[in-house]
């Protein structure tokens, strides 16, 4: 049974890799393996004769069990496991809809206005720079979308706008592995109790800030960032309140961690009142009505009533959304049955643990970190804010740079700009990885 699980992540993900080969896209493989592998668990279930208590996150034995008490003790793991992973999708969710919202009236362009200067190097910096801060506070996947759509209005050239996005790319996927809300690893970490904000905040800070700098200070030689760009002519911004909205916007998502430390409430709790406050701003600044459900549409006049809230909400990516409920419930399958652990297990008794989140950093560069950081939980039993976990947030954060396929914001600026996965890797990968290393060395030091 075990190996016919294994063989079916393994196909699984390979289809997930090949989304682009297969014209699949990747969340049908995700859900399809999560559905094939608890099933074949409940059909074999009188076989097992190990499993994890959901609660403990111990190994117990089962072998001795009846059929009505090993039923009932997957029904059990399954609604916990779920609830879990549900928490993770909510908090995704009503961070995506805050986005959204921001975006409905024109909040990041008004970031536009902070990049007066011509000089290339210059325009990298502060892009590099905006890329670090925004991810650190919304995704890193937002943050790369919001700064090419930011340099298609201000750069001409394709090819050099290329190596703009190259950078914006190491710089997003670091500034989103210091901070809890940043990055979804990271965010998983912190939801699973393993870190917690202020810790992770501290120690990898300082090596996400060295893994974005010490390329930018190499491309400060480079002849492509050499002159000036020649700017295209400034629009004017539609909206009223896009400075305002992206202020409270960001303000609002920072506070869900201090929601957190005061009620120690789980972190969807307090997206969901950011989610709350943000919508009753935008609707009354939108002059209408407050009401984010279906019903009552019609003012009036009997025309549509379609306030920033309801269009928000329609924005939000469900491929993306039911792509990590495949993942996580499939890996929480695996969990389950105990394999992880004793994988972690093995590994820990013949490979230093640094030498192994460091390959395991390289691996998120071609497989998608969220399975691999879903992995460690439950292959790592250490305390919270254990350095091993705040190493884990960090090199499954970063690593996926060094590929332009291995990060959500690689994936997306390959799309954006038609960046090829042989152009990024003789040009970026490089300064990606000198990077990376670089700030696994920093941590090591700190730690």
């Amino acid at each position: 049974m075990e190996l016919f699980i294994i063989a079916t992540f393994i196909l699984g993900y390979t289809a997930i890799t090949l989304e682009h080969s297969i014209k699949i896209d990747k969340l049908v493989p995700a859900l399809l393996m999560m559905v094939i592998c608890w099933t074949t668990i409940a059909l074999n279930i009188d076989g097992i004769q190990n499993w994890i208590d959901p609660h403990s996150g111990t190994l117990v034995s089962i072998g001795t069990a009846n059929h009505e008490i090993k039923s009932e003790l997957l029904e059990t793991t399954l609604l916990h496991h779920f609830g879990k992973t549900a928490e993770i999708l909510i908090f995704l969710m009503g961070a995506m809809a805050i986005v959204e919202m921001i975006d409905h009236f024109e909040g990041f362009a008004s970031i536009k206005n902070i990049i007066k200067t011509k000089k290339k190097i210059n325009i990298l910096w502060i892009v590099a720079i905006l890329g670090f801060l925004l991810s650190a506070i919304i995704d890193n996947l937002t943050a790369t979308i919001v700064l090419i759509t930011i340099l298609r209005k201000i750069i001409k050239d394709t090819e050099t706008r290329m190596w703009y996005a190259g950078f914006i790319i190491i710089a997003a996927n670091a500034g989103g592995a210091w901070t809890p809300i940043g990055d979804v690893t990271t965010t998983m970490l912190w939801m699973a109790n393993k870190i917690t904000t202020g810790e992770v905040m501290k120690l990898l800070v300082l090596p996400s800030l060295v893994c974005t700098v010490l390329p930018l200070i190499i491309a400060s030689f480079m002849p492509v960032f050499k002159g000036e760009i020649d700017p295209e002519e400034a629009e004017e911004q539609k909206s009223g309140h896009g400075s305002f909205m992206l202020i409270f916007g960001l303000f609002m998502i920072i506070m869900v961690p201090v929601f957190k430390t005061i009620t120690h409430l789980p972190p969807y709790i307090g997206m969901m009142l950011s989610l709350s406050i943000i919508a009753i701003t935008a609707e009354i600044l939108s002059n209408r009505k407050i009401n984010i459900s279906h019903n009552d549409r019609e003012n009036l006049e009997g025309e549509t009533h379609h306030g920033p809230t309801l269009k928000a909400l329609g924005k939000i990516e469900m491929p993306s959304i039911l792509f990590f409920l495949g993942i996580l419930m499939t890996v929480a399958s695996m969990e389950s049955l105990g394999m992880i652990l004793n994988f972690g297990q093995t590994v820990s008794a013949k490979i230093d643990e640094s030498v192994f989140i460091t390959m395991l950093g390289l691996a998120s560069a071609i497989i998608d970190n969220v399975p691999l950081v879903a992995a460690s939980i439950g292959m790592f039993t250490q305390e919270q804010d254990a350095n091993i976990w705040h190493f884990i947030a960090y090199a499954a954060g970063t690593g996926g740079s060094i590929l332009i396929i291995g990060s959500a914001a690689g994936v997306v600026a390959m799309g954006m700009e038609k960046i090829s996965f042989f152009w990024y890797l003789t040009r970026i990968s490089g300064l990606a990885a000198i990077g990376y290393f670089a700030g696994i060395g920093v941590f090591l030091l700190l730690s």
